[in-house]
């Protein structure tokens, strides 16, 4: 995914406002601008803050992996984030080429494709979060029923559950035998992919999917039983309290939960309610929801997995291809701290093809890295925001966060939300509407001689996007344009300078995110 489902779902200006001042060199503060006053105690004790938005990524199906420009991409974002495991689609479609059926019907497996898909992964420091899709043809009940992607997987159950099972055990034991159980153990095997939406055509669909995920989890604990296996991997965070319920009447093993939810999901869809939920709310306000049903269920300690999340479903330009996405990022890892421990960031590359081939780089694609390799604001957000600490620092703001590094380093993220300037599939050229935000920081408690370090993401700094619309939004750039366009899509460098008495002073424009590291 992300599946859309029917019916649902200039720097010259900007440069005041993106000035950093400090102390009496501070200008007077525009009569427009929203001030924050942020004050951080740099010795408090804090809370655990493990980095649950960067351990995890998707990406574009199975066998895209074996492509050199995904190996990049993925390369350029684990060393940005550090990420350790990666979620795709498709492991078993035809194009990996896993089964297939000689003259007399018998089925047959090749792992040839399967092995150099993980083979890269792992040479590539990544683990794989094995989402089990889809049907195989050769095992359908209905090989002509394909859901609409570009790729057309087949989303029927098996036709006979023996030979799905037979298949499953057979992957099961090839992986073991290859990379050994110690290292499958600590992979996470996930059973199909957001069964109440058109990636399942069983009828009724819970009923259908539960029997699905039944086969499928007793036969990976029959191959052994560390493997880790969970579900329901539903759309809009939907079915874990009948998918919690049902494991336990049925003694069904599950190691985790997981779900799916999208900043434009709506609220009939999530909570069955009429409320018109903000983009910048919807993602936590479903982690929040499904975190309390597993609380409040027999299995209160399960980890809880968010295997797709997005500022959106859709292609929107002016939202996943933008600096909008620092802001929402921010928020997000704001709100939902605490209640998840794995959320998962569809996708980390255009290298991409739901849709079809990528026809113009800044299409709204999902990936934080556009296709030729062009980093998005997003790709820096996420960068950026590697940096903050383990420790989480009080601090009571909706635009803010502090946290603290083990070797006493304050890191701090600072944020200007503004909504989208478009909303559409189709590109909106504007400058984000809002105020000028400004923070007025005290860290108290820092060492002598304490620096700042400040790192910049809006229209001006880390942004691909200002240059690529001055070039007239081509749909194949040039091998020159690329160029450029990769060198201005690089994370700005940072400005580094004196604090006094632990204050500084912070101008954030709209849809600006700043990080800035005291030590």
């Amino acid at each position: 995914m992300p599946a859309i489902p029917p019916l649902r779902r200039t720097a010259s200006k900007l440069g005041l406002a993106m000035l950093l001042t400090l102390g009496a060199a501070h200008a007077a503060t525009p009569p427009e601008s929203d001030t924050v006053a942020i004050k951080v105690d740099a010795s408090a004790k804090g809370t655990a803050f493990p980095h649950f938005w960067e351990q995890m990524f998707g990406s574009g199906r199975a066998v895209l992996a074996l492509r050199d420009d995904y190996r990049k991409d993925l390369d350029a974002v684990h060393q940005a984030t550090g990420f350790g495991y990666v979620r795709f689609h498709g492991i078993f479609d035809r194009d990996v080429g896993l089964v297939s059926r000689d003259k007399d019907g018998h089925s047959h497996y090749n792992f040839s494709y399967v092995d150099q898909i993980y083979d890269g992964l792992l040479e590539h420091g990544i683990k794989p979060f094995v989402e089990l899709s889809f049907m195989p043809p050769e095992l359908s009940s209905d090989p002509s029923q394909q859901h609409d992607f570009w790729y057309h997987p087949n989303v029927m159950p098996p036709k006979d559950y023996a030979e799905w099972n037979a298949m499953i055990h057979a992957f099961a034991e090839h992986l073991i035998a290859r990379y050994g159980i110690d290292e499958v153990a600590s992979w996470y095997f996930e059973v199909w992919n957001e069964p109440n939406l058109t990636f399942w055509g069983g009828r009724p669909e819970q009923a259908t999917y539960f029997k699905l995920y039944d086969n499928t989890a007793r036969t990976l604990k029959a191959v052994n039983s560390r493997i880790r296996v969970g579900g329901p991997s539903t759309a809009q965070a939907a079915w874990v309290p009948d998918f919690l319920k049902h494991v336990r009447d049925t003694k069904v093993p599950a190691d985790f939960v997981s779900t799916h939810v999208y900043g434009d999901d709506t609220a009939q869809n999530v909570f069955k309610t009429e409320e018109n939920i903000p983009r910048a709310d919807m993602v936590c306000r479903a982690v929040d929801k499904v975190h309390k049903e597993i609380a409040a269920s027999p299995y209160p300690k399960l980890p809880l997995i968010f295997s797709e999340y997005n500022a959106s479903y859709a292609n929107l330009p002016n939202v996943t291809d933008t600096i909008f996405m620092g802001p929402w990022m921010a928020n997000t890892i704001r709100e939902c701290a605490g209640k998840v421990e794995t959320m998962s960031y569809w996708s980390f590359s255009d290298v991409f093809e739901e849709q079809g081939v990528v026809r113009n780089p800044f299409y709204g694609g999902f990936g934080l890295i556009a296709a030729d390799r062009i980093q998005k604001p997003a790709f820096n957000a996420f960068a950026m925001l590697h940096r903050l600490g383990d420790t989480r620092l009080p601090l009571s703001s909706s635009s803010a966060l502090a946290t603290r590094r083990d070797d006493g380093t304050v890191v701090l993220a600072l944020w200007n939300y503004a909504p989208p300037v478009g909303d559409a599939d189709q590109y909106t050229k504007g400058e984000p509407q809002g105020a000028l935000k400004h923070f007025d920081v005290d860290v108290s408690h820092l060492g002598a001689g304490a620096k700042a370090t400040v790192w910049r993401l809006d229209e001006s700094h880390g942004n691909a996007v200002a240059l690529f619309d001055q070039m007239g939004r081509p749909d194949f750039p040039s091998r020159e344009q690329i160029a450029q366009l990769r060198a201005a899509g690089k994370l700005s460098e940072p400005a580094s300078m004196g604090l006094e008495n632990g204050r500084l002073r912070v101008d954030v424009p709209p849809q600006g995110l700043v990080v800035v590291e005291l030590k």
